[in-house]
């Protein structure tokens, strides 16, 4: 068995110990590999996200967290493709270095011959796009919005002036093919589009949003909706 192979067939008994677990040495039996191989295979597993407890001493073992177990994912290579290609095509959308490294894990766990043809049709498709905001930039804009705190920002306007402001991130807007961020500019005391790529400077601060909502920017255009896995 290859260890990619090997890999998932593991994650799977993983999820299927319950609360009880299993032990190393009986994993290791199972899979025809040493206790050393199978303690570094589920170091790998736990590294690449997957929700690993351990318990030492007698009766103990190795088990994933029942609240955070999902079933195994199942892609076509097309479906594999396809969500690669949004996710590179993409690159200056928020949360794109997230999203990569969640394809990375998927794209680690899929069987040898899907993974091989997803590789092949991947080939098929080029993609260039221009770096429009610096990666410290947008990791300050995220991490902001995600925790709701105050980012201090050097903003530079279509004429080239340049200000600093401290915004209270409301949400990430997409239009006209540029990302914008939505916030309170506390300069202005009020709303305002910022676009991105303008942004020259941004530092998250250890100020609490003050509790703008969505609705104060107002009634988004018909052909506008919130990010949303459809069933």
């Amino acid at each position: 068995m290859k260890r990619i192979e090997r890999l998932q067939a593991l994650s799977e008994k993983l999820r299927r110990s319950g609360a009880r677990g299993v032990t190393a040495e009986r994993l290791a039996s199972e899979f025809g590999v040493s206790l050393r191989t199978i303690k570094r295979d589920i170091e790998t597993l736990d590294n690449s996200g997957l929700p690993v407890w351990s318990r030492p001493g007698p009766g103990g073992g190795y088990g994933v967290v029942a609240q955070s177990s999902l079933p195994p994912v199942r892609l076509s290579p097309a479906e594999s493709v396809a969500l690669l290609a949004a996710v590179s095509a993409a690159s200056d959308a928020p949360y794109t270095d997230r999203a990569a490294a969640g394809m990375r894990k998927i794209l680690d766990v899929l069987d040898p011959e899907t993974r091989a043809r997803a590789d092949q049709l991947a080939n098929r498709i080029w993609v260039n796009t221009e770096e429009v905001a610096t990666r410290v930039v947008r990791s300050a804009l995220e991490t902001a919005m995600a925790e709701q705190k105050v980012v201090r920002i050097r903003y530079v306007s279509g004429a080239g002036d340049e200000t600093l402001r401290d915004v209270e991130p409301m949400i990430f807007a997409s239009t006209g093919g540029r990302w914008y961020l939505i916030a309170w500019c506390r300069l202005r005391e009020a709303t305002r589009w910022f676009m991105i790529s303008r942004i020259a400077r941004a530092t998250v601060t250890q100020l609490a949003c003050s509790g703008h909502e969505i609705a104060e920017i107002g009634t988004p255009p018909e052909t506008a909706k919130p990010l949303r896995a459809e069933g």
